[in-house]
């Protein structure tokens, strides 16, 4: 999977942009606030359909505009084994396509002093508008940025936004159920609270549809959470450390809401699902004399082997998609150089050289890639 070209209008601080890739290595070099981690931004807006970084998708339209458009034309490679003369053949098939993504304030100017509404944002594959669940996963990305490195220790929310990101780009019946589950979890949410404020007029009862569906969902969701988790801990050890994760589910059931009926009351929330899922990060300590300890690194781990056990599960992450579409992500380091001592350097270096595929790197310091071999550039702010 390879994006040849990337073109930009209204996009954060660019008016116009356009950029071409090399199909192995490209490296966006610059100084701090010249746009690197928003072309990054781009690219994984058109792979997901979402932003990593913006609270709300107004913020990626540059100030003085109304329309913010991202376009990028995408090269990937399908495998097809044999035929009936040579059986065991693989032909390489190319597949272009054209990914597009329009962003609003929620309206238009059609007139000096008219406006006129607009959706906010705009899906399209080939010209052809898509909904949000057909438009994510036609480009694979996997994306490793400095904040990545507090993914052991950071809030259990963006453990689950990690997972939610990988599965959705390999799986789109995952897309389906999480936002199945999220628009029902909202809905919930809502009448648990005019539950706990109008409790002598409201009938429990309500509540059952959407028990059902977050309870349909929920399964799915945490069955596919634990499917990836159980794939990277088969992945091996890295620097000879032996890193393994460890499922903290959230089951969900007419049991265990009935459970928690009145704590949910009280609380106007519900509280049991995927949704209050998390995994731990955990090592094998191969030295001690207790066969198979193991240490939990948010806690007992030092600052590197939390490091280690990040691009450990990015590693793990790159294989997942790999072996589940087929197809080689594109992989973006984000400005990774800085946070990471020599060693780690060194590791990240070893993995862009033996990669399949499309790398895109930014960096402010041009010797951070001396040792990456032949690479194009792509310089800004001057």
């Amino acid at each position: 999977m390879i994006i040849k070209n990337l073109k930009l209008e209204n996009f954060r601080n660019f008016k116009k942009g356009n950029f071409d890739f090399f199909n192995k290595a490209t490296v966006i070099l610059g100084p701090n606030a010249s746009g690197k981690t928003n072309l990054l931004e781009a690219v994984c807006l058109l792979a997901t359909g979402k932003s990593f970084r913006a609270r709300v998708e107004e913020e990626m339209i540059k100030y003085d505009a109304e329309i913010a458009r991202v376009s990028a034309k995408v090269v990937s490679s399908k495998h097809q084994k044999g035929n009936k003369t040579n059986p065991s053949a693989i032909s390489h098939d190319l597949d272009a396509v054209r990914l597009e993504v329009f962003l609003t304030r929620g309206e238009i100017k059609v007139g000096e002093e008219k406006y006129e509404k607009a959706p906010r944002k705009k899906l399209l594959l080939n010209k052809i508008s898509r909904r949000l669940i057909d438009f994510a996963g036609n480009l694979k990305v996997v994306l490793f940025g400095p904040w990545d490195l507090e993914l052991v220790t950071a809030s259990p929310s963006l453990r689950r936004k990690f997972l939610d990101t990988l599965l959705s780009q390999v799986d789109r019946e995952y897309r389906r159920a999480i936002l199945s589950y999220e628009k029902g979890l909202r809905q919930r949410n809502k009448l648990l609270y005019q539950l706990r404020e109008e409790s002598l007029t409201f009938s429990r009862t309500r509540l059952l549809f959407w028990d059902k569906l977050l309870i349909k969902n929920g399964d799915f969701i945490s069955q596919k959470r634990e499917e990836f988790i159980n794939f990277a801990n088969q992945t091996g050890p890295l620097n000879n450390q032996y890193f393994q994760l460890e499922y903290d589910k959230s089951p969900i059931s007419e049991a265990r809401l009935e459970q928690y009926a009145l704590e949910e009351i009280a609380a106007a929330t519900t509280l049991v699902g995927p949704h209050r899922d998390d995994f731990i990060f955990k090592i094998k300590n191969q030295r001690s004399k207790i066969k198979n300890q193991e240490r939990e690194l948010a806690r007992f781990g030092s600052r590197g082997e939390q490091r280690m056990s990040v691009l450990w599960l990015k590693l793990a992450e790159l294989i997942f998609i790999e072996k589940k579409s087929g197809r080689n992500p594109v992989l973006l380091l984000d400005d990774i150089f800085s946070e990471l001592d020599q060693k780690h350097r060194k590791i990240v270096v070893d993995l862009v050289k033996n990669k399949k595929g499309q790398v895109i790197i930014t960096v402010t310091d041009p010797h951070d890639v001396e040792n990456f071999g032949k690479v194009e550039k792509i310089k800004l702010g001057g």
